[in-house]
């Protein structure tokens, strides 16, 4: 007679029986017919120790990161609301997670819009936090911080001419280097008129004396003298490519101006306002910028040159999937052929195959 396989199961899932030992010396709880032994619950004990110490953890770790977000934010709304006839969404601003925060902000001359991007580390989950610690001692260009970024979408006209320029801290060198494809366009120099802490990275030094001259009363150079700015500051560019390579070459109507503010949130989060200021009265004046006939020139061809890269690399993986595509279908078609045929033909038919392929080899070799 076959087991029942129902009862096979039942008995692989039932765990065993509590096995209590005949002498027990340590503290008990009785009460009629139940009785709590602690010393005989050690693991359970740890178990729950650990998950109550992660609860807390990310509960301390929710916290930290929301406030950080929300007491920056309003310290620099009143600025906003002086610039901003839409300073912020109506809930304030919105989360993604415990670590992400976002607000918007609308309604002003040059800005078509911005976005305020708060990526804080993740506090509220331990073993992230403890990777991203523990890497730190291994590798050391890896630096993970808290981030608030200030990107200000330009409205039409408000930079009339088409150009790359950033100004970074040194520390930040590698890490803007890899993340950002646009500003591999510039190359990287020391400037007299910024701090020694500070780097340029520009296309063409007419750029540069453009951007960093006194405007008016504005100087962006006189900016960054200021030494409480040194500490939390991180990069600001100015940009009309995007911070990612595009897979196709972008329309001139299409493309985006950018200037994007990054710092690390300071411990006093009003030290940052006068140079969230400072983007403003900058961003007033790139419409007066004016450059050489030269520059402008070899800026127009460096783009057409690498809108004529970026075609021909996007042309060249297309023709590649196509062949891959062709081929996959002849291998599927013979596939299908060689299954209704017997086993014989089969082996005749695979053995023409690998004969033809051959010949096609030796032809490429003997070409080259």
């Amino acid at each position: 007679m076959a087991s029942n396989p129902i009862a096979k199961f039942v008995t692989l899932i039932t765990p065993p029986p509590v096995v209590t030992p005949d002498h027990y010396d340590g503290w008990q709880l009785r009460w009629k017919a139940i009785v709590f032994r602690p010393a005989l619950l050690k693991t359970e004990a740890y178990l729950a120790a650990g998950i109550l110490f992660y609860l807390l953890w990310a509960y301390w770790g929710m916290t930290v990161n929301a406030n950080k977000a929300k007491k920056w934010f309003a310290k620099h709304l009143p600025l906003y609301e002086q610039q901003f006839s839409k300073p912020q969404y109506k809930g304030g601003l919105t989360s993604d997670g415990y670590s992400d925060f976002f607000g918007f902000s609308t309604g002003r001359r040059n800005v078509a819009s911005l976005h305020t991007i708060f990526t804080l580390r993740p506090r509220h989950d331990f073993f992230q936090w403890l990777f991203q610690t523990g890497r730190t001692l291994v590798d050391l260009h890896y630096r993970p911080a808290d981030d608030i970024q200030l990107d200000f979408k330009l409205a039409p006209g408000a930079l009339s001419d088409n150009f790359v320029f950033a100004i970074i801290a040194k520390d930040e060198l590698l890490s803007v280097k890899e993340n950002r494809w646009d500003l591999t366009f510039t190359k990287t120099t020391e400037n007299p008129a910024l701090p020694p802490t500070l780097l340029v990275m520009s296309e063409y030094a007419d750029v540069t004396e453009n951007v960093l001259k006194q405007h008016d009363k504005f100087s962006l150079a006189q900016v960054f003298r200021d030494p409480k700015i040194q500490p939390f500051f991180r990069s600001l560019s100015i940009t009309d490519q995007p911070r990612d390579r595009p897979e196709l070459p972008i329309p001139v109507e299409e493309r985006e101006k950018h200037v994007i503010l990054s710092i690390t949130p300071p411990s006093n989060p009003e030290d940052s306002a006068p140079l969230v200021a400072a983007v403003f009265q900058l961003i007033d004046l790139l419409n007066k910028i004016s450059l050489r006939p030269e520059t402008k020139s070899k800026l127009r061809r460096y783009r057409e040159d690498i809108d004529k890269e970026i075609k021909e690399e996007a042309e060249k993986e297309k023709k590649e999937e196509a062949l891959e595509a062709k081929t996959a279908a002849k291998r599927k078609a013979m596939e299908e052929r060689l299954s209704k045929l017997s086993a014989a033909d089969q082996k005749k038919e695979l053995e023409k195959e690998r004969k033809r392929t051959l010949r096609k080899t030796q032809g490429k070799v003997v070409r080259k």
